[in-house]
């Protein structure tokens, strides 16, 4: 049986350059792919003598039609991930005039903005029932490739799970399944010694873990962690991102996040860590 990814999300929010990163991850990708297509390609990637272990589907504009696919092949035996690529308005328009290219719902009647929001609305439904959502709109193409080669370059993982520091004031990270808080902690930013450091940093470490809340706060977590975790990978859920958050995502954040991954790794757990906005 085939180990296949399926990418879709919105036009413009980096569906080519994930393509491109899978081809240099081994993948085997057919880019812009006609649904049509898809059992076809599936059965001929996982006939025998094939060859191809990794199959990437990168999807056309069929977007629509490709979960009963999904399902079937799921039904057949195949381990099937689907990544949803999204992007804010505002960075797609920019991208789509930078290429100049016309978005793929555009007429004469709607223009760049209403086209990308009609899809937006109309592949709602279906991102809920994705594996993985993905925000582009921050990440540079590099930015893309790293975030991409810490998901896929290792298929040995069934459940990937990332701890990832954000700032509140920045926004949500999309992809998060837990959200935790860390702003109840004493903030290191209004200590003039530590205030150009950041979490990553002994002196900060140790003024944030050093607050008897905050290895409460841990302790307790990776408890919680160590019992749910296991469930998540009982239903086959794919990725577990846990995203923890302080005001700016420089300084409580990060400290707290490298801490609950090193637990976890500690009790045999792989973890990746993530710091959205440490460079901000």
């Amino acid at each position: 049986m085939a180990d296949i990814l399926v990418i879709t999300g919105l036009s413009g929010a980096g569906r080519s350059a994930t393509a491109a990163v899978l081809e240099d991850l081994d993948w085997y990708v057919v880019d812009n792919l006609p649904t049509s297509l898809v059992d076809t390609i599936v059965e001929l990637a996982s006939a025998p003598g094939s060859g191809i272990e990794r199959l990437a589907l990168v999807a056309g504009r069929q977007h629509l039609e490709l979960m009963p696919k999904v399902a079937r092949m799921r039904a057949e035996g195949h381990r099937v991930r689907v990544v949803y690529l999204d992007a804010s308005t505002r960075e797609l328009v920019k991208r789509y005039e930078a290429s100049r290219r016309r978005h793929p719902l555009s007429t004469e009647a709607d223009g760049l903005v209403e086209s990308i929001e009609m899809e937006r609305a109309l592949l709602e439904t279906m991102k809920g029932d994705c594996d993985l959502v993905i925000d582009t709109t921050e990440l540079n193409t590099n930015q893309l490739k790293t975030k991409l080669l810490g998901l896929f370059d290792d298929v040995r993982e069934h459940l990937q799970i990332t701890v990832e520091s954000f700032g509140f004031k920045h926004g949500l990270p999309l992809d998060a399944d837990i959200v935790l808080d860390a702003r109840f902690l004493p903030n290191p930013h209004w200590d003039e010694n530590l205030r150009a450091l950041s979490g990553l940093d002994v002196p900060v470490r140790d003024f944030v873990l050093g607050q008897p809340e905050a290895e409460i706060f841990v302790s307790k977590l990776v408890d919680l962690l160590g019992t749910i975790v296991p469930l998540y990978a009982a239903e086959g859920k794919s990725y577990l991102t846990i995203a923890v958050g302080c005001t700016g995502g420089r300084h409580r954040s990060v400290a707290i996040a490298n801490e609950i991954a090193e637990r976890m790794r500690a009790s045999g757990q792989p973890v990746r860590v993530g710091h959205r906005d440490i460079g901000r």
